[in-house]
């Protein structure tokens, strides 16, 4: 079941491991010189309700990082019309724009501060990210999720509903299955995976590989339904040893599929995000569930995945 210990883990480490600093980072970063007075930091810090600002020279050049901590070494022993050069610490730990959430874990876990400085790989300071940043990032994220696999669940679990509403018998006399998708309503996405759920119930496929069939396929639909613009069909084969799963589209197609297939990656609109998708979760959810998984598509030219699933 969705939400169980090992599967939120699984699916938090995915989220680690393949989200990078430049998708939660704070963009354009705040920045002063080495030249401003320590006055007009407190004021800027007050402002915009901030701790800390990156110190660069021309062309967006770290050279340091003034922090509250350093105001207050100010107000205590200096002068605030003294100039940011004086009291920036020049010993910065930063991070790459293009790092993962899992490089900002151990960066924290090793230095302790609560803010650090993105560069480019040219070196140009690009954004600030935050402790604060990161949990108010995954706390999204994780709802999202959540939502997303609250309704999955719900529409799998409904066979009996379904089979009225489509008012399809089941045919269990051959191990083909097929199914049209329906890309004009979004709210019969899942229908197809469980009418798929029920009939591999039917042919006494072990429950557990007819629960990661069912959840693959109904991620797939959803893809159809959301991205494709067109429609789309699902076919099932049972073989010897394993169960053959075939999607495939007419659509617009996939422009980028190392892109798509990132944890959180998702080009839903803000209508379809309301609806409960778009969480970024469809296809590194079918390779998660699947023993074997492949995709072609291009750009204009749809899209077919095939997925394995051993007995």
């Amino acid at each position: 079941m969705p939400g169980e210990p090992t599967e939120l883990v699984e699916k938090l480490l995915q989220i680690f491991s393949n989200t990078k600093i430049g998708e939660i980072m704070t963009s354009p970063a705040i920045v002063v010189t080495p030249e401003t007075s320590i006055r007009q930091v407190k004021d800027i810090m007050k402002i915009k309700k901030i701790s800390g600002l990156p110190v660069v020279k021309k062309g967006l050049k770290l050279v340091g990082i003034i922090s509250i901590e350093d105001i207050i070494k100010v107000l205590e022993k200096g002068n605030l019309s003294d100039f940011v050069l004086k009291w920036m610490t020049k010993s910065v730990v930063t991070i790459n724009e293009e790092d993962t959430l899992s490089k900002f874990v151990e960066l924290s876990q090793s230095h302790k501060y609560g803010r650090y400085p993105v560069l480019n790989n040219e070196g140009k300071v690009v954004g600030i990210i935050t402790k604060y940043d990161v949990i108010t990032w995954l706390f999204g994220k994780l709802g999202s999720i959540y939502v997303h696999d609250q309704r999955r669940e719900k529409v799998l679990n409904m066979e009996e509903y379904i089979s009225k509403l489509t008012g399809d018998i089941l045919q269990n006399k051959t191990a083909s299955f097929e199914f049209k998708i329906d890309y004009n309503d979004i709210t019969k996405i899942g229908i197809g995976a469980t009418r798929l759920k029920s009939f591999l119930k039917k042919k006494g496929i072990d429950e557990k590989l007819v629960r990661k069939i069912s959840i693959a396929t109904y991620e797939a639909e959803a893809n159809v339904v959301i991205h494709s613009e067109s429609y789309g069909e699902i076919y099932c084969w049972e073989l010897e040893d394993s169960i053959r799963l075939l999607i495939k589209d007419y659509g617009k197609g996939i422009e980028n599929v190392e892109l798509a297939m990132q944890e959180g990656y998702s080009t839903a609109t803000e209508e379809v995000r309301a609806q409960g998708f778009g969480a970024g979760m469809g296809l590194p959810n079918m390779k998660r569930f699947s023993d074997k998984m492949t995709i072609i598509s291009e750009s204009g030219k749809g899209v077919i995945i095939e997925m394995l699933f051993f007995k």
